[in-house]
């Protein structure tokens, strides 16, 4: 079946089964990030952001329905103004994935979050890939990222690191019938072939060298220090050291 946009690809059997799953996941860790800007690069289509409790939304991508027609290599937003970016299958097709991250990290806020989900080469759906006869159409045109390149990207954009999962173990075919029988490789995967699902999703968190943050004090330890002329801030602030 040949799928002329990641879109199309999504409408298929295969496609709408992993897509249930992908947005499951990001549903759940969506809900627990909180802040005040959200950006969505890619796929403004589908409502990846809809468990995010932050007020400002936003997604970015060169047609369709975005709110931000740009390249993800050149988004028009301000330095450090982002508590949150989700990219959902951005950097496997695009040209040039290392200026996309950068320009990530050159928007997010100090401990912004950044979401990634990608598709795994060291799997089944990576054996796939490798066939000739299925990269001529989507998903199997990208270029999938491992895991170990991506954290090693993420890592010289000093981005830590702090979460992730793997799904998507069975047979990366059309047919829900083939699919039913290989059901046991779904249930196997997390036990016993963890590095194996055919799809990841990756949390970051931005670092930055120099800042740290500094809770507001509790009520009894806030009394201690409290001297006059000197306030207490009630809210996280940021102090360089």
């Amino acid at each position: 079946m040949h799928s002329d946009t990641l879109t199309d690809w999504f409408q298929t059997p295969l496609g709408a089964d992993m897509l249930e799953r992908e947005q499951a996941v990001l549903d759940g860790i969506l809900a627990d990030i909180f802040g005040y800007h959200a950006l969505q690069i890619g796929l403004p289509e589908l409502p990846l952001l809809r468990a995010s409790r932050m007020s400002h939304q936003m997604t970015l991508g060169n047609l369709g329905p975005a709110s931000m027609l740009a390249l993800p290599e050149e988004i028009p937003i301000a330095s450090q103004s982002v508590d949150l970016v989700v990219m959902a299958h951005v950097l496997e097709f695009a040209d040039h994935p290392h200026a996309i991250l950068r320009e990530v990290e050159r928007i997010l806020v100090p401990e912004g979050r950044l979401v990634i989900t990608g598709f795994n080469p060291w799997s089944l759906w990576g054996v796939r890939q490798s066939l000739d006869w299925s990269r001529t159409s989507y998903p199997w045109n990208g270029r999938f990222i491992s895991l170990t390149r991506l954290k090693d990207w993420l890592s010289l954009l000093d981005m830590e690191v702090n979460a992730g999962r793997l799904w998507a173990y069975g047979l990366p075919v059309q047919s829900p019938g083939w699919r039913a029988r290989f059901e046991v490789l779904e249930k196997m995967g997390d036990r016993w072939w963890a590095i194996g699902g055919g799809v990841y999703m990756l949390e970051a968190v931005k670092r930055v060298a120099g800042m740290r943050l500094v809770q507001r004090l509790s009520r009894k330890n806030e009394a201690a220090f409290r001297m006059p002329g000197l306030t207490v801030p009630n809210k996280i602030i940021h102090e360089r050291r």
